[in-house]
């Protein structure tokens, strides 16, 4: 009797298993990373099909990843901030831009369901325009403190940091906006000597600023980030 009780828990214990291991499913792999090819990050792309005397096309390419079921390319219109987003299965994909404007691209691996999609690094570019022989410098990249956030002072300073860059290799300096209402008020005009720039700026607490940078190049063209704003604590 006692050897038959064996016998039928080993027969329910080895079903029981057996049933799991047929229901259960793998987790599904998430993607790598795709790598970007073209257009290189910080030139001027001279590659576009032009379409009319404002616009072409221009193929974006990268790497594939592993574990893809399709791509998601981002392309923002750095002028504007407007972002536009194509899905492809591919490794390429031609997209309609304005010429003489700057842009950024991204793409994301999108897995199967259930798994966590890769986004690459995010690359930026000049689309080539006729006639244009000195291109105004990148808007620059705010980098802190970031909108939204909260900062604390150090001996009523903080640190304000970006990044600029320039296809010409002109980049001249920066003018550095800083007030308690829509980052108007011009603090300093500070020289672009490296691609990170920080500078320190005296700061109440409790008090919300809002700031930008304005990229100027050695003939004068501009551009501007944009405007951010932060908290003192």
């Amino acid at each position: 009797m006692h050897m038959k009780i064996i016998q039928s828990f080993s027969f329910l214990l080895g079903f029981t298993l057996l049933l799991w291991s047929c229901s259960s499913t793998p987790a599904p792999l998430n993607p790598s990373i795709p790598s970007l090819s073209f257009p290189v990050n910080e030139e001027t792309c001279l590659e576009g099909t032009s379409i009319n005397d404002s616009q072409s096309s221009l193929e974006f390419r990268w790497s594939a990843a592993q574990n893809v079921e399709s791509y998601r390319l981002d392309v923002k219109n750095l002028s504007t901030n407007q972002k536009e987003s194509f899905s492809t299965s591919g490794t390429s994909y031609s997209v309609t831009l304005s010429t003489g404007t700057p842009y950024s691209w991204d793409i994301t691996a999108v897995g199967e369901e259930g798994s966590e999609s890769a986004s690459s690094v995010s690359w930026k570019f000049y689309l080539a325009g006729a006639g244009i022989t000195n291109y105004t410098p990148f808007p620059s990249e705010l980098l802190a403190p970031r909108s939204g956030s909260s900062v604390t002072p150090v001996d009523g300073n903080i640190a304000l940091k970006w990044n600029g860059s320039d296809v010409d290799g002109d980049l001249d300096y920066y003018e550095l906006y800083l007030d308690t209402t829509d980052a108007t008020t011009l603090v300093q005009q500070v020289a672009a000597e490296s691609s990170t720039t920080a500078f320190i700026v005296a700061v109440e607490s409790s008090t919300t600023y809002s700031w930008k940078v304005v990229a100027v190049d050695a003939n004068g063209n501009k551009s501007d980030s944009g405007v951010y704003s932060f908290l003192t604590n």
